[in-house]
């Protein structure tokens, strides 16, 4: 017998700041993985995200805040890489706050929507839809 592991509800969050303007865990999950990996590149493989990607969205983070939340550190004897400005790292910090507090409010009406739907799903498992 194959057991399930219990799987919770959890809220997603995206910000939007202007009509083309957005800040979400994609591009969280890309600053989080900079500071981690310590380049944009390194960060890209590691949250499976070609490199032109992962530039595309620190420039359109940078544009979007009006300042960088990503610095170049140019060649040396260490290769160069890239850094979290101090802006980057409040931003990093602000939007996992945030989403701490949004998470926490809508818990029990997660959990309700979960055992809500939950019914409807077993008893259609074994129903066969033809069309």
């Amino acid at each position: 017998m194959h057991k399930h592991a219990t799987f919770l509800p959890s809220l997603s969050l995206r910000i939007d700041l202007a009509m083309d303007a957005r800040i979400g865990p994609g591009k969280i999950e890309l600053l989080e993985a900079i500071e981690a990996c310590g380049s944009i590149s390194a960060a890209g493989r590691a949250i499976d995200m070609s490199y032109k990607r992962a530039w595309d969205l620190v420039d359109e983070i940078n544009h979007i805040c009006g300042r960088k939340a990503v610095d170049r550190k140019i060649g040396g004897k260490s290769g160069g890489g890239s850094v979290l400005t101090p802006f980057g790292v409040s931003l990093v910090s602000r939007y996992r706050k945030i989403e701490r507090i949004a998470a926490r409010a809508v818990r029990q009406d997660l959990l309700q929507l979960q055992s809500d739907i939950e019914p409807v799903k077993k008893s259609r498992a074994g129903k066969r839809t033809s069309f």
